[in-house]
């Protein structure tokens, strides 16, 4: 259980470079990090009671970060489970100036015997940690950046609240089916969480699909027409029919949805073409690519960055719940 628990938090954790469930923060339980924890001589550990070793002074020989630093960062990050518990193990100077090795203990309420680790790396500067080959805000309010950048420049099609104190930000491809099966997901998001300002924003991954940067476009000027209620007409359509935007049938299928969200199509496809709409596709890849977006679905949460469909909704929602309680 602890296993499949942490598999899940690494996506969460991990979520700012690839979000690739193969790529593992957390080393096997069995193999902790130097300096190896010693189990001590205790009676064994009861449900919510886990017995982390004795943290030992001589762990910590680096001056930053502060263990206040990381159990800031951890809390701003895993604070939204009741059931994990952690223990700030060693903050250790490692052979490169500046650069700190940082060894977190973790465990589960429910099954407190279980202890797995979590080692990372901290830049000089205190800004990033370093974890295999994720690199990561680091701090006790480590997504004010993104969260800064997405208030300013996400600007795609939007629902719910007008104001952005509450902002969920999805990024998103059309011809991605995971995409498609993430709509429910964020219609439930946005009916449980009314104060929140749901942005969609276009992220082809054209490498991989052929079609999706025709179908933003198309999108874009839809929106330009008739704002965002179009837009979001036309997005399920385009999901609904997305078989349809492999091969030759991709255009009519983009022209289907247009007309179906109540634009001419005429005039959308003379306006995919302009370098407006082409800017406006290509802003918002820039966006992507400035987060170190490189899979879809990404949804952000005030700046916090989750793969949606590598999480189940109620974890999602907590961490909403969390995220928003924070920003407050």
């Amino acid at each position: 259980m602890l296993r499949k628990d942490l598999m899940q938090l690494r996506a969460v954790f991990c979520a700012v470079v690839a979000f690739a469930i193969s790529a593992s923060c957390f080393a096997q339980a069995s193999q902790p990090s130097a300096p190896a924890p010693q189990a001590p001589q205790a009676a064994p550990a009861t449900p919510g009671e886990p017995q982390f070793p004795p943290v030992q002074q001589a762990n910590f020989t680096a001056a930053a970060p502060t263990k206040e630093d990381v159990e800031g960062f951890l809390h701003t990050s895993w604070g939204y489970d009741a059931n994990r518990v952690w223990e700030v193990f060693a903050i250790q100077k490692t052979a490169a100036p500046g650069v700190s090795k940082v060894v977190v203990l973790v465990a589960e309420k429910q099954n407190p015997q279980q202890i797995a680790n979590l080692t990372f790396f901290v830049t000089p500067d205190g800004k990033h940690l370093i974890s295999q080959e994720s690199i990561l805000d680091f701090g006790a309010h480590p997504y004010t950046e993104n969260n800064r950048l997405l208030q300013q420049q996400a600007d795609g099609p939007s629902r719910g609240a007008a104001p952005k104190q509450f902002e969920l930000v999805e990024f998103a491809d059309f011809q991605c089916p995971h995409c498609k099966e993430a709509e429910p997901i964020a219609e439930k998001l946005i009916q449980d969480f009314p104060q929140a300002h749901y942005v969609f924003e276009t992220f082809p991954l054209v490498n991989i699909h052929p079609a999706a940067y025709k179908a933003a476009a198309w999108g874009t000027c839809v929106a330009q027409q008739g704002g965002s209620t179009a837009f979001f007409k036309y997005a399920d359509s385009v999901f609904a029919a997305q078989n349809d935007l492999n091969g030759q049938g991709a255009d009519q299928a983009l022209r289907n949805a247009a007309t179906g969200a109540g634009a001419d199509a005429d005039k959308v496809a003379a306006c995919v073409n302009t370098p407006a709409a082409k800017a406006t596709v290509d802003s918002a890849i820039h966006l992507a690519q400035e987060l170190n977006v490189a899979e879809t679905p990404t949804l952000f949460i005030d700046g916090r960055a989750v793969p949606m469909m590598a999480v189940p909704y109620d974890q999602l929602k907590k961490i909403v719940e969390w995220q928003f309680s924070l920003d407050k």
